[in-house]
């Protein structure tokens, strides 16, 4: 076999792999499960494919990149994120995306585009049917995965800890109330079978058309049935991840789906009919069962009649007792309706707030450093106030954000010329077969029933996108999709790339073959330490989240050697260091603890310096220097004030953020200037009215004010606005809560002595 046709299979398969392996892939070793460990697959496999196709290259001394009609917008899209990145509030982050998700950093956009002219320039429609068969086995698999977990049996916590249970979840993710299964989130996996529920329904219509001429009875019904079925299990773990936008984003495209197919008569009209009514009845049955993510329409399903004569329960007070300005009055969770939309004003307001940031934005994906500086006041008051936003919650707003008008428009442009010419072919059905391609068993399913099955797929992304954001699966579908359908509709030439290649590599060839290996062993050996660093990492933070600091330093230590690039890993570290310093002079051990305390010192310095715009890391150098102050404390003055103006600087990025602000007062007061940490609590207060703990820190200050050094009351004017402070927490935020109780007791026994 000719050295090609070897790089034609290598490429192949790893698309296949590909489609496969992404939503299945995750691993408890590193430090964010899911995501990261997808975009890893796919930078490998895009390594291998692009490798590959170099080879081929070389191997037919030509160059092999087909042009597309969507050529224009994404090299503009790719031109906008370059010059977003190197304008970026944080080139490294944009450069490789917000750390743990790294999806939409440039590097993964690249790997996109390259994914794009890889696939339409090496393989055919018949790989692309191949693609999509991998596609719904995959899901399949995710779907099996996700199901059991609603019933509180999940096969995740059975791989981690060996409990087939819920109990390896903290209580934010629940997958018996919202099911995430492989995808690591509700959303996501609501918007990933958004996508495949429309390509399975292309298939079932396939078997549906196809039982009429070629096909015994019997099989049909089989393969309707299979078909039948997968679409009811996708259907029902859509339910189960209760997620409102992948829920909406299905029935619209559904809708779009048979009004097409009715519109350009793909099929026997009493065909249509009949798999509309079959479909949509399961549908409809299937939702009467198992509920709905859509408040008004759960109202109507059976979970909610059966417990609508129940008697209700009514939910005790918080225990902070907090007032519920923008949350639920029950719940005391803020509707995420509300939350997005408080997001999207920041998005926006840090979009017009310069002239660059209009034309180019702050930095791809530097939403996080973004919205902290515009974070509208009002998000103070919901039930995400302390939450870190470092996505806008809508794909459009995200782009607009941190590219600009540039990277939007180019993005639109990307998107709206794939819808035109996916309604122009639709507007000209039905098409003529391509007198190249001799494989085309049904006119109908290739032609006509899969490209619009396929388009319906891709415009469920863009509804997903607008209340979500893409993830690593999404952005495989949103840019592999468009060339999927463009090939099956002739668009694009379908034509085998004939395997020109002289009958043996010359010298020079198969230098050019070995450089290329070196480079991609290289890129992948690469790959593997930054997840291996990763690894290290996570262990070492988790250590240090359970105060085994001891533990946790040659983990950290091991992830900053092996990445020393990477700036979160020395952030953690240097907290690391902080606290095993206070530990050695607990020991007495000075000189080791001035050591490590200098280390810690000196690691933040580094960090900082580098990404002055990360707010996370000014926070985690307030942490360093106040940890570091409470075991040096020759030194504590020194570190105190190194600390405040740390979190000076951290409420310059951050103006609207109330713990920041209450952190700075707090500081403050502790530093000895109780009058300006008044000042500064006051202020905080004036962001977030229901803070407890301002409250109670600013009341702790007028006490302070008010008493001499042996406790009695020399300022009453101080001493009253101290009481009133608290009786505030009492009567308005936490109505029993003891340590105000107990302060009030003991300054009302201060004041009768």
């Amino acid at each position: 076999m000719k050295l090609t046709s070897y790089c034609n299979r290598i490429i192949e398969y790893s698309f296949y792999a590909l489609f496969f392996f992404v939503p299945l892939v995750f691993s408890g070793n590193t430090s964010e499960l899911f995501e990261f460990n997808k975009m890893w697959v796919t930078f490998g496999l895009t390594i291998i494919i692009a490798t590959t196709w170099l080879a081929k290259m070389l191997l037919q001394k030509k160059s092999i990149v087909k042009r597309t009609p969507l050529d224009i917008p994404l090299m503009l899209f790719l031109i906008s994120q370059i010059i977003s990145t190197i304008f970026s509030l944080d080139t490294h982050v944009s450069l490789w995306g917000y750390y743990s998700r790294f999806n939409g950093g440039l590097l993964s956009t690249i790997a996109y585009i390259i994914l794009y002219y890889a696939f339409v320039s090496n393989l055919e429609v018949r790989h692309i049917l191949k693609s999509l068969k991998a596609s719904l086995i995959a899901g399949l698999l995710v779907a099996l995965w996700g199901l059991p977990s609603h019933f509180g049996a999940d096969p995740t916590c059975f791989v981690f800890r060996g409990n087939f249970d819920t109990s390896c979840w903290t209580d934010a993710f629940k997958p018996t109330v919202r099911a995430f299964s492989t995808l690591g989130q509700p959303d996501w996996f609501a918007a990933y079978l958004a996508v495949l529920i429309p390509v399975a329904m292309g298939y079932f219509l396939k078997h549906q058309a196809s039982g009429i001429k070629n096909h015994g009875k019997n099989k049909t019904i089989l393969l309707t049935s299979c078909f039948l079925l997968l679409i009811s299990l996708f259907y029902v773990d859509l339910i189960f991840a209760n997620a409102r936008a992948g829920f909406i984003a299905f029935w619209v495209v559904n809708i779009f789906f048979w009004i097409v197919l009715f519109w350009k008569k793909i099929l026997p009209q009493n065909v249509l009919v009949k798999s509309l009514i079959m479909l949509n009845a399961c549908f409809l049955l299937l939702t009467f069962v198992f509920g709905s993510p859509v408040t008004q329409i759960n109202n109507l399903t059976l979970p909610s009649l059966s417990t609508a004569h129940q008697p209700p329960t009514h939910s005790s007070t918080s225990q902070t007792g907090q007032s519920q300005t923008a949350t639920d009055d029950q719940t005391g969770i803020t509707d995420s309706g509300k939350i997005r939309l408080l997001v999207w004003h920041g998005a926006i307001d840090a979009w017009r707030a310069n002239l660059q940031n209009t034309l180019i934005g702050t930095g791809v994906e530097t939403f996080a450093f973004a919205y902290y500086q515009y974070r509208p006041k009002a998000h103070n008051l919901t039930s995400e106030w302390d939450y870190l936003y470092n996505k806008a919650h809508n794909e459009y707003l995200n782009y607009l954000t941190t590219t600009g008008i540039f990277g939007l428009g180019t993005y639109l442009a990307f998107l709206g010329l794939f819808i035109f010419l996916s309604l122009n072919v639709i507007a000209h059905f039905p098409l003529q077969l391509p007198a190249h391609d001799k494989s085309l068993e049904t006119k109908h399913w290739k032609l006509e029933i899969l490209p619009v099955a396929l388009l319906c797929a891709w415009l469920s992304i863009l509804i997903t996108n607008f209340f979500g954001f893409s993830v690593v699966i999404m952005n495989l579908f949103l840019f592999l999709i468009p060339v999927w359908l463009l090939m099956l509709t002739g668009k694009i030439s379908a034509e085998q790339t004939t395997d020109q290649q002289t009958v043996s590599p010359t010298a020079l060839q198969w230098t050019g073959i070995v450089i290329l290996i070196i480079v991609a062993c290289y890129l992948l050996l690469g790959l593997f330490r930054y997840w291996y660093a990763d690894s290290a990492y996570a262990l070492g933070m988790n250590l240090d989240h359970v105060d085994q600091f001891q533990q946790a330093y040659p983990q950290l230590l091991q992830a900053v050697s092996t990445e020393p690039d990477e700036p979160v890993y020395k952030d953690e570290l240097s907290l690391n260091l902080a606290a095993l310093s206070v530990l050695l002079y607990q020991q007495k051990d000075t000189k080791n603890g001035q050591q490590f305390a200098n280390n810690a010192i000196i690691l933040s310095n580094q960090v900082v310096s580098a990404h002055p715009n990360n707010v996370v890391f000014w926070k985690n150098r307030v942490r360093v220097l106040y940890t570091v102050a409470q075991g040096d404390t020759p030194h504590q003055k020194q570190y105190y004030q190194a600390a405040l103006q740390a979190i000076q600087q951290a409420s310059d990025l951050a103006p609207t953020d109330a713990k920041t602000w209450y952190n700075y007062g707090v500081l403050t007061g502790q530093t000895g200037n109780v009058q300006k940490a008044i000042q500064i609590l006051q202020h905080t207060i004036y962001l977030k009215p229901d803070y407890r703990d301002a409250y109670f820190a600013l009341g702790t200050f007028y006490h302070q004010l008010a008493v001499d050094k042996n406790g009695a009351v020399v300022n009453e004017t101080m001493q009253q606005k101290a009481i009133q402070t608290y009786q505030y927490i009492l009567d308005h935020i936490s109505p029993n809560d003891p340590d105000v109780k107990k302060s009030l007791q003991e300054w009302n026994t201060n004041v009768s002595q």
